[in-house]
């Protein structure tokens, strides 16, 4: 089960080639895949037209002629799923290799990825209640790089965000007072029709890291 996050940056002058290529997107002999537009940081008034990206979830390695030949810069992050809770368009993408890395302890960079479709009765509450969390998440310790994605050219509906390590990531989901106050009124307020949070070992990252938001030195 092989997991990677591909990404690309597009000079603007092919950003309507790229929206092109998100709409012609297929499966690409792979079990899982999906072609994501993203933001700048966290937020959706911060859409980025030049960088986009693909999850994708195969038996062998996959790669994306297309795209690499409309972007400037790229990178390939390979990843080991470990823990994965919830479910992406009715599947769940990670949970095989999450049960076979359940007894492991990463001891090194770890991604997550979180994704969530809102009911769009629900929507405009949530966009009120996560402001105070971005801000946290800019600031966390640990953080090495970040973006939203969303399932168009526009729009944010998840985040990938790598860490330093695992313990980083915890502290921030589960110890972090704005954090831990959006999870408690999550099920209350019943925002999401569907969720999901995937948590990665990063095995390698190929390219230009600069396209994946990376801080120099990650937040201290």
């Amino acid at each position: 089960m092989l997991v990677t996050l591909h990404v690309w940056r597009v000079p603007r002058r092919r950003i309507a080639a790229a929206m092109l290529q998100l709409a012609r997107a297929r499966r690409h002999q792979a079990r899982f895949v999906k072609f994501l537009g993203t933001s700048n940081g966290f937020e959706l008034k911060n859409a980025d037209l030049t960088r986009y990206a693909a999850v994708t979830v195969s038996d062998r390695p996959v790669d994306y002629p297309a795209w690499n030949r409309l972007a400037v810069q790229r990178a390939v992050v390979e990843l080991d799923p470990l823990h994965s809770r919830g479910s992406w368009s009715g599947r769940k993408p990670f949970e095989a290799g999450s049960k076979e890395a359940a007894a492991r302890k990463p001891d090194g960079t770890v991604l997550a990825i979180t994704r969530a479709r809102l009911r769009p009765t629900r929507a405009f509450r949530f966009w009120q209640a996560i402001p105070p969390v971005i801000r946290e998440l800019h600031t966390a310790p640990g953080l090495l790089a970040g973006f939203g994605i969303g399932e168009a050219p526009i729009g944010w509906q998840g985040t990938v965000s790598v860490w330093r390590d695992a313990a980083d990531l915890t502290r921030f989901a589960y110890r972090q007072p704005e954090h831990r106050a959006v999870i408690a009124r999550t099920a209350a307020d019943r925002w999401y029709a569907e969720e999901l949070f995937a948590r990665f070992a990063v095995r390698g990252i190929t390219g230009d890291r600069s396209v994946l938001g990376w801080l120099e030195e990650g937040q201290t």
